[in-house]
């Protein structure tokens, strides 16, 4: 937990159990931590208009859902650093495991027929979010959120380095790509935690637009935002390849990738 700050804003004192090291209410009057705030749109935006696109190219809907929970993140974190009231506290830190039990599902699930629900998968996965849920709203430890959501992307890790080693080995771009964005915001989500005293001391020297570069707490939410949008299209080009569909990256506005998906198969 950051250090207190003196300054309250419209949300008043902080209720959640963790407060980051951005200070509270300097940037705006209405909203606690306003570079952790914002920065959550890169959660929002694009994988909303990812799950229009995938409804309108007739995927199956657990991609779909992939798409709307990394963009249910992205709104609950937007709360819960506008606020820093508990109770959005928990609508950013519960959909992290709900939606990362989507994307297991999708990864282990890929190479099934089209359209079939794995039973078991579902009720371990569901039983597992359940469980979490239940403890951490009695435990309010957010070691234990941190631990429980670290195991899942665990999961996806070795999930996802065993299928490009031996199944699509020509995917491994992808896949080490959102890897290594996704680290790289998990060590500035470090950083950030661990130097906390020494980045806020710095930002004071600094004009404000070239200190907000040192909100690493939002570097984490962009960086982490985009490795897992690339993860939703990494698990999605190896359904669509096994389901031997042709899918095609393109790019939005040239800058922004997207999986286009042709209706047609190959032979």
């Amino acid at each position: 937990m950051a250090p207190s700050a003196d300054r309250l804003g419209y949300w008043g004192r902080p209720t959640s159990t963790l407060d980051w090291c951005e200070e509270n209410y300097v940037v705006s009057f209405y909203i606690a931590e306003f570079w952790n705030t914002v920065s959550n749109l890169i959660m929002i935006l694009p994988p909303i208009y990812g799950a229009i696109r995938t409804y309108k190219d007739g995927l199956e809907f657990r991609y779909v859902y992939s798409f709307l929970g990394l963009a249910a993140v992205g709104i609950g974190s937007w709360c819960f650093h506008m606020t820093l009231q508990y109770e959005m506290q928990l609508l950013d830190e519960l959909p992290m495991i709900y939606s990362t039990c989507v994307f297991v599902y999708c990864l282990y699930e890929c190479f099934k027929q089209q359209n079939t629900l794995g039973v078991f998968p579902i009720m371990l996965l569901f039983i597992f979010s359940v469980s979490v849920s239940v403890v951490y709203l009695q435990w309010k430890e957010p070691v234990f959120h941190q631990v429980m959501y670290g195991a899942l992307v665990a999961c996806l890790v070795m999930r996802s380095i065993f299928i490009v080693t031996w199944v699509y080995p020509w995917l491994k771009p992808v896949c080490y790509i959102s890897l290594s964005v996704f680290l790289l915001g998990f060590l500035l989500w470090n950083i950030d935690n661990l130097a906390c005293d020494s980045l806020r001391s710095t930002r004071q020297r600094l004009p404000p637009v070239v200190g907000a570069v040192t909100q690493f707490h939002a570097w984490w939410h962009i960086l982490t935002g985009l490795g897992s949008y690339l993860h939703i299209l990494f698990s999605l080009q190896i359904r669509s390849t096994f389901l031997k569909h042709r899918p095609n990256v393109k790019f939005l506005c040239g800058v922004w990738p997207m999986l286009h998906i042709e209706a047609q198969k190959t032979s």
